[in-house]
């Protein structure tokens, strides 16, 4: 008998202890480490936050250290710089002359970088600290490791059991209604390019799992240009003088067809392969904006080795080519941060890439693109209703995968529409075209199945406050009970809906957690390029002095005037009331622009 009622305890016990176990929460799922701790999990309820190096100690990490104090106090939000940064053009005019240029510059480099983690920490299969996650160059990386998967809320512990649908969210609060134009005067050539460089290194590969990236650069290499494989670059060459193949169409270099350079291409079945440009990215024959900035780069590229060839005539087809891939990779970070970011920051600051500005400061040259920058680079609402190319509206229905209107308009042509043409808002949401609405839905979906933590997270993980609530983040109350109602608790908002949502600057293109999250990791993967490097920044890299001053002296403007007979009006923003809007009736620019 009195085994029987052991037996019978012991089965009471299991019980008690499952519905113990099964009830008991993750502590990690509280997301207690704060200001960059990390939660170890012991047993089932004990945690540890790993404070070292933070600043901060105690069991969460929230007492500051003597130093981090005083950083605290004195430290300015990133509101107030912004502010100081866009305001006051006559101070930064002097400033822009002076020493004082190269030790701001420099500051915001290093700190910028300073956030991205290097070597890289996570990706979406280990949430903690492996050799496999830092090996591994098949997967993105990450900055902030997924939400466990035991916690009882898809956000970890706030929020309600479910997240809202994916679709309805987009439809109510991305939609657009009626075209916003970007207040910073953002255009075309600017989405174009945006688009078209980031088209390198953001090349998620479904196929393989969550999380995967295709191919193995991670940074500026000009994949897109040269293609992602040694055998997608064999393919592009000539194998002369180092150039690509091309075709020439009403005396103009083109990209080749896919029947002169057969390299797998993404064209509808209704596309003539006479029609098919064959080019570095799969993807480029869908827009003529795309199109059009592999038509210039491939330009470049050849011109490129015409100078090279010149200076160096002993010099063979593959040095002329490897020499010439180093030099363009320079001419688009330079382009990158002293046109295309410089426009975006809207800061009278005037940005400078100069890679010796970092020389003697711990910088580490190799870049890991992580998984939420590519969810953050998302910027479809840039996309107009239609297309206006030289007075004649495009829609999306006659301007996708249209070639035609590359060749029969022209280089030229096209970049003077596009320069002249407005792109639209990013932030602030109700921006996004109808036709692109299913873009904004994947992005939220594979944040979901990638257990991306929490947009207040991801705040703090830049140094940003957490909002305290909906109103705090769009600064309007309907929108912001419509958030509520959804998500039930500000900490559980997700990453993406937070960036495209959140209350813009003044003025201003998108919201803060854009700029502060979206700076960091750009700047890391440019200035982490190989060429800047203090063993590769020098003349010899790049074929002597005249090599190395195409890269010193390059910008948007010089990149395609040199490339066209005729040097439209090109710029990364529309054209002030009675500024240069025609083409230039002068012939094709020098070298000395």
């Amino acid at each position: 008998m009195a085994g029987g009622y052991f037996i019978l305890l012991l089965v009471m016990m299991n019980v008690l202890s499952s519905f113990q176990t099964s009830n008991t929460v993750n502590p990690c799922c509280y997301f207690p480490c704060q200001h960059k701790g990390v939660c170890v999990r012991f047993d089932l309820d004990k945690y540890e936050c790993d404070c070292t190096r933070t600043g901060y100690y105690g069991r969460n990490c929230t007492i500051p250290e003597l130093w981090s104090r005083i950083h605290e106090f004195l430290r300015p939000s990133p509101s107030f710089y912004h502010y100081i940064l866009t305001r006051f053009k006559w101070i930064w005019d002097i400033v822009n002359a002076t020493f004082i240029r190269n030790t701001i510059v420099k500051l915001v480099l290093t700190v910028r970088s300073n956030l991205i983690p290097s070597p890289p920490t996570y990706n979406s299969a280990y949430g903690y600290i492996s050799w496999e996650a830092y090996s591994n160059v098949s997967y993105y990386t990450r900055v902030l490791p997924p939400v466990p998967d035991d916690c009882p809320t898809p956000m970890g512990t706030k929020g309600k059991l479910h997240l809202p649908d994916a679709a309805s969210l987009v439809e109510t609060f991305l939609k657009r209604e009626q075209f916003i134009p970007d207040p910073q005067g953002s255009n075309l050539m600017f989405s174009f390019f945006a688009q078209h460089f980031t088209h390198q290194f953001f090349k998620t590969y479904g196929r393989m799992g969550r999380g995967f990236v295709k191919g193995f650069g991670h940074g500026v290499d000009l994949s897109h240009v040269y293609g992602d494989s040694l055998e997608r670059q064999h393919t592009l060459r000539l194998f002369e003088d180092g150039k690509l193949k091309y075709q020439i169409i009403n005396g103009d270099m083109y990209p080749p067809t896919v029947v002169d350079a057969p390299v797998h291409m993404i064209y509808p079945n209704s596309v003539p392969k006479e029609k098919q440009f064959a080019m570095g990215q799969e993807v480029f024959g869908l827009l003529p904006g795309l199109m059009m900035y592999a038509t210039i780069w491939l330009r470049e590229h050849n011109r490129v080795c015409d100078v090279l060839k010149k200076e160096h005539p002993t010099w063979g087809d593959e040095q002329l080519f490897q020499t010439t891939r180093l030099i363009l990779i320079g001419e688009t970070i330079k382009i990158v941060i002293e046109d295309y970011v410089q426009h975006l920051s809207g800061y009278f600051l005037k940005l400078k890439f100069d890679p010796e500005l970092l020389f003697g400061v711990q910088f580490q040259y190799r870049n890991r693109i992580a998984v939420e920058f590519n969810q953050l680079y998302h910027w479809h609402p840039l996309m107009p209703d239609n297309f206006n190319i030289m007075g004649k509206e495009y829609d999306y229905s006659n301007f996708l995968y249209n070639s035609s209107i590359l060749t029969d308009y022209g280089v030229e042509a096209l970049v003077e529409s596009f320069t002249k043409q407005i792109a639209g808002k990013i932030g602030g949401g109700y921006n996004l075209h109808p036709r692109l609405l299913h873009i904004a839905v994947g992005v939220i979906e594979e944040s979901r199945k990638l257990r991306l933590q929490s947009f207040n997270e991801y705040r703090k993980r830049f140094g940003l406050k957490a909002y305290k609530s909906f109103q705090d983040f769009t600064g309007e109350e309907d929108v912001a009970s419509q958030l509520e109602s959804l998500y039930g608790d500000i900490d559980a908002l997700e990453f993406y809906p937070g960036l495209l949502l959140e209350k813009t600057h003044p003025n201003s293109i998108f919201g803060e957690s854009m700029i502060e999250i979206g700076a960091p990791f750009s700047l890391k993967g440019l200035m982490g390029n190989p060429i800047c490097s203090p063993e590769y920044w020098k003349p010899s890299t790049f074929g002597g002095e005249t090599g190395f001053n195409i890269i010193k002296t390059a910008s948007i403007k010089k990149l395609v005037c040199l490339n066209v007979k005729k040097c439209p009006f090109v710029a990364f923003h529309v054209p002030e009331s009675g500024g240069e809007n025609h083409i230039s009736s002068e012939t094709k620019i020098s070298d000395e622009l």
